[in-house]
């Protein structure tokens, strides 16, 4: 219960924040900006400390620690890849254009005998 607590504290926050920016609308663009900020960092300080809030951070912190794992490509091959997809969808829809216009003409051509 005091999870669920904290974790409606912490979205009434968020929007305090986002609610100082629209009451705010006669100061400078800073200030509405630091409402804003200053709102979702009390929130997530908030959310921080419920069970649900820790879960997250572990999860955030493993997920990026297994993006450091990924083998990403390099750039040559991403340009390679990159080229190989254009060229297929270059090529499909050539296709596809030559398959339209030969049911067109077959269909309004041959059959329906519209010219």
């Amino acid at each position: 219960m005091a999870d669920k607590l904290k974790f409606v504290v912490a979205i009434l926050l968020l929007v305090a924040g986002i609610a100082g920016f629209y009451l705010l609308s006669e100061q400078a663009m800073i200030v509405r900006v630091l409402s804003v900020l200053a709102g979702v960092l009390a929130g997530v300080g908030v959310a921080w400390f419920t069970d649900p809030g820790q879960r997250f951070f572990v999860f955030s912190r493993e997920a990026v620690t297994e993006a450091k794992k990924v083998a990403w490509p390099t750039r040559k091959e991403t340009v390679q890849m990159t080229g190989a997809v254009f060229a297929f969808v270059l090529i499909m829809a050539v296709a596809l254009w030559i398959a339209d216009k030969s049911l067109e003409w077959v269909l309004y051509d041959l059959v329906l005998g519209w010219k």
